[in-house]
């Protein structure tokens, strides 16, 4: 099971849309998946729409037992393969800003209980962890949770200032998890032609070198549009969503392809055989 935690501390750059966008990779290529919607404005199980579930992550962040934890996840909408553990308005008020280690690890414990439990039908081989953008205790419990973490920005100046809080806040929390690594920073709605956009990257690469992608996500209507329907991005079939979608099959590709072998450095470019994979998902 490879847990990734997708975050940014800046609001609206589209961590959410990024979520959605691997779970969709991941159900096209048959990768099963557990989506855990952490931020309290449940964007992620609104557009996955699961089942009515009996608990939702607020009580799994209270009490990260079997029971509770399995009665808070449910199918999603998109078709098998893709779970949701289900987001709540009330988890705001477990996102304490300077949590203890107890509640911290609660996340992890959950976790910890799905991967052990014998009658499961098979384990998910994904887990994406939407934050919220801020860092209190839900965020930094995605943290002490995950194996990596990835920061989602746009090409704009207070973005790049957020991503850099957030590769600091991943950079402290592996006090508590020695295992977190960066995955890398992936740059969202991006305009090819615009100079700003395109400096804005350039600064990127200056702060944090190769952590950059590789590929970019382009700005395309079709993105919302899917959205707004409750669709995976996949299955949109304009050519702005396909475009789209393979730029999702790469970065699946690039987690896939860690959790085969964990030693393997985050940098570099996508090799041949990652494109080819995400080309023909």
């Amino acid at each position: 099971m490879h847990t990734v935690a997708v975050l940014s501390l800046k609001g609206g750059v589209g961590k959410t849309t990024v979520a959605l966008g691997l779970a969709s990779a991941a159900l096209r290529r048959g990768v099963r998946t557990l989506v855990i919607d952490l931020d309290p404005q449940c964007n992620a199980t609104s557009t996955l729409e699961p089942e009515e579930t009996d608990t939702s992550i607020y009580d799994v962040l209270q009490d990260p037992t079997s029971d509770t934890v399995r009665a808070a996840i449910a199918p999603s909408a998109w078709g098998d393969g893709v779970d949701v553990l289900a987001g709540s308005e009330d988890a705001e008020l477990l996102n304490h800003p300077d949590p203890g280690e107890s509640r911290l690890g609660r996340l992890r414990e959950a976790l910890r209980v799905l991967a052990s439990e014998d009658d499961a039908e098979e384990p998910y081989q994904l887990v994406l962890l939407d934050c919220p953008p801020s860092l209190g205790q839900l965020t930094r419990s995605a943290l002490v949770a995950a194996d990596r973490a990835l920061l989602v920005t746009e090409p704009t100046m207070f973005a790049v200032a957020g991503v850099q809080r957030a590769f600091e806040a991943v950079q402290s929390e592996r006090e508590h998890n020695a295992d977190l690594q960066p995955l890398g920073v992936v740059v969202n709605r991006v305009r090819p032609r615009s100079h700003e956009h395109q400096f804005r990257i350039e600064e990127l690469r200056d702060i944090f070198g190769p952590l950059v992608m590789p590929v970019a996500l382009p700005d395309r209507l079709a993105v919302q549009q899917a959205q707004g329907a409750c669709m995976p991005i996949h299955e949109w079939g304009t050519p702005g969503a396909r475009e789209v979608a393979l730029a999702f099959n790469l970065l699946l590709a690039r987690i896939l392809r860690l959790s085969r072998s964990r030693r393997r450095p985050v940098h570099g470019d996508f090799d041949d055989e990652e494109i080819q994979e995400a080309v023909d998902a």
